[in-house]
């Protein structure tokens, strides 16, 4: 097996999160943008891929190598014995990967979302959720996923779910599997990269790899432009990551600033308030020096009542009646009137009084 199909093989079946896969992926096809055309194709022809084109019952195969596709026959899945004599005489020798691509209306696709919390067993998950996701139980079918990028700070991140009855494809991978030539992925058109409906436990096992010098030196050279071509992108993440947590850090003070500011506004007004209340109250020590320089020396006053600028007088007095006209000329002093009848004391021979009025004169500024 070649070196850049060691590097396909891996990052297909290494468990890697699918934002970092799919980041080794796009960095992969950057370094390979990075050769010469005529390299590209010489490293590419070293990788054939067998395509079998699933409808129902009948495939087409594909050898494809580097950029050229070759129809190299079709293949039964009830009669067929033996694969095509072409795919022998086009291999030559050479080790290939075999792919099944089914049709698009074989493969249901959908967007998910799970809490953050679930990331760790994403798999497990996945597959006990499939009978709420799904109209399949999870072991009538066969899926894969792929997580979608997500902010650190969300609560929630989502993925897309693909699924495909199982009976569809164990068919496919007992007959390939028969025609000496297994399976070593499923997919579908539009898949992401990566993608594989082959269940891991009917994934053929590798042939142990020994490299050679040559082989270590390559596979160090492209790991470090693999590095290379990498390391901008994780400063930009740290740089990204650094900048979120400023602006966090910001957004938290100005959040504090505000409170205080608003605390200081209520603080304010309610002092003001206060203040406000007590100058709208009528001025009890005019009120009684008006009250001792007007009522007479006959006159006590018994109960003195404020309620606002409502004003309610008992007492008894010589002469009752001649104290609505001293307090009417009173200033501030209004609406005087007896609020019950005046009741003649026959043991003091006073009058008691009960009178009432408004005191409207405000306090000087």
């Amino acid at each position: 097996m070649t070196l850049f199909q060691r590097l396909n093989d891996l990052l297909t079946r290494t468990s890697l999160p699918s934002p970092l896969l799919r980041q080794a992926q796009a960095a992969k096809a950057r370094l390979l943008g990075c050769l010469p055309p005529v390299v590209r194709q010489a490293l590419a022809r070293r990788n054939p891929v067998l395509l079998i084109n699933v409808d129902g019952e009948r495939a087409t195969l594909d050898l494809t190598t580097g950029f050229e596709t070759e129809p190299v026959g079709e293949v039964d899945l009830r009669h067929s014995l033996s694969l095509p004599s072409e795919i022998a005489e086009s291999d030559k020798g050479q080790n290939y990967s075999v792919e099944l691509r089914l049709p698009q209306g074989a493969v249901l696709t959908r967007s998910v979302s799970f809490p953050i919390q679930v990331r760790a067993n994403l798999g497990q998950v996945v597959r006990y959720e499939l009978d709420r996701l799904t109209p399949f139980q999870p072991d009538d079918v066969v899926f894969d996923f792929a997580q979608q990028p997500a902010p650190k700070s969300a609560n929630r991140f989502s993925l897309d779910l693909a699924v495909c009855r199982r009976d569809l494809v164990e068919q496919w991978i007992e007959r390939m599997t028969a025609l000496g030539a297994p399976l070593d992925r499923i997919s579908w058109p539009d898949a992401w990269p990566g993608a594989n409906l082959l269940p891991a436990e009917r994934r053929p096992a590798r042939r142990r790899f020994r490299p050679g010098l040559n082989a270590v030196l390559t596979l160090v050279a492209v790991l470090l432009g693999v590095a290379v071509l990498v390391t901008p992108l994780w400063q930009k993440e740290q740089l990204a990551g650094a900048l979120d947590r400023e602006l966090s850090e910001a957004r938290r003070q100005a959040i504090a600033v505000d409170e205080l500011r608003q605390e200081l506004e209520r603080a304010r007004k309610g002092s003001t308030l206060v203040l406000e209340k007590k100058l709208e109250q009528p001025p009890i020590l005019e009120l009684l020096r008006e009250l001792t320089d007007r009522l007479p020396e006959d006159t006590w006053i018994q109960n003195l009542e404020v309620d606002d600028d409502e004003v309610d007088l008992r007492g008894e007095s010589g002469q009752a009646t001649a104290l609505i006209a001293l307090l009417e000329q009173a200033p501030g002093i209004e609406g005087v009137s007896f609020k019950s009848p005046v009741t003649q004391i026959a043991r003091t021979g006073k009058e008691r009084f009960n009178i009432s009025f408004r005191y409207v004169r405000q306090r000087e500024e």
